[in-house]
């Protein structure tokens, strides 16, 4: 028990490490008081510029893909133990214990979770997301998109109960951190996805 409990804490630790937040920090701010004041990769792009803005999603990418190989490696006899890992990464990056529980929202880490748990899937969901969010173009509800049909997905490929029970509980996590977007997209403040393309042709102008 003590060896399980020991390797999800440190999966939450993991996912406490925000590049986003320390990036920023080193530049001079708080990414929280800027942009949309999120924590994560879009808004590391919003404030810091693209490069940025793909190391940190990267970064997120890598850690919780790393809980979830980790957890699976060392506890073989359960069957959600990837899962579980993955989602206490994606748990420390939302909610980092040094930054009083505001973090970012955990989209670039579900998508580790994904990489790791199928490659497969994962290309296909990035490719339905790339659409759909040249579609929409907004981010934020491509995230909820995704956070809410990944756990059906896994359901109908491995009719594994609990690791299902936990990939909802961290959907609704996430789609509940997303409000304030709702809001700002029904007033229409939120930033639009192909910002991210305004803001290099304005850089290199």
């Amino acid at each position: 028990m003590a060896k399980i409990i020991l390797i999800f804490l440190g999966c939450y630790l993991i996912g406490c490490i925000n590049p986003a937040y320390i990036l920023a920090r080193i530049k001079g701010f708080d990414i929280r008081q800027k942009g949309s004041g999120n924590a994560g990769a879009s808004n590391a792009v919003i404030t810091m510029g693209t490069k940025v803005g793909v190391f940190t999603a990267l970064f997120d990418i890598f850690k919780s893909f790393l809980c979830y190989k980790l957890s699976a490696y060392f506890l073989p006899f359960l069957a959600f133990a990837g899962v579980l890992g993955s989602v206490c990464c994606i748990l420390g990056h939302v909610f980092p214990f040094y930054l009083k529980f505001r973090g970012g929202k955990g989209f670039a880490s579900l998508g580790g979770l994904i990489l790791a748990y199928d490659y497969r899937v994962f290309l296909i969901m990035l490719a339905c997301a790339f659409v759909l969010v040249m579609i929409i173009d907004y981010i934020s509800i491509i995230t909820c998109l995704t956070a809410a049909s990944f756990p059906v997905i896994y359901f109908l490929m491995t009719r594994e109960y609990i690791g299902t029970a936990i990939l909802f509980c961290i959907g609704v996590v996430m789609i509940l951190k997303h409000i304030p977007n709702f809001k700002r997209i029904a007033d229409k403040s939120e930033v639009h996805f192909k910002y991210v393309f305004h803001k290099k042709k304005e850089k290199e102008k």
